[in-house]
């Protein structure tokens, strides 16, 4: 899951840099099919379900800051 996630981020890193605009909407699917994983995580019975639910949390914040830095590096270039 850790590999699978790696490379999430860094396609949505690469797409983000290519295409600004259009990386949006991945990214956004990505994080929200992230997010039902988190909320079926936490429905587990007291310090086991945030055990359970932050891997999701965790990755979901990932692919979004990889989304946000390929679009802010896209914003440096000087052309």
């Amino acid at each position: 899951m850790v590999v699978g996630i790696v490379v999430v981020c860094v396609v949505i890193a690469i797409l983000a840099f290519l295409v600004p605009r259009l990386s949006r909407h991945p990214q956004n699917g990505t994080q929200r099919v992230l997010g039902v994983g988190s909320r079926a995580g936490s429905k587990a019975p007291g310090p086991l379900g945030r055990l359970f639910s932050k891997p999701f949390r965790s990755s979901s914040r990932a692919v979004g800051r990889s989304g946000s830095a390929g679009r802010r590096a896209r914003g440096r270039l000087p052309f």
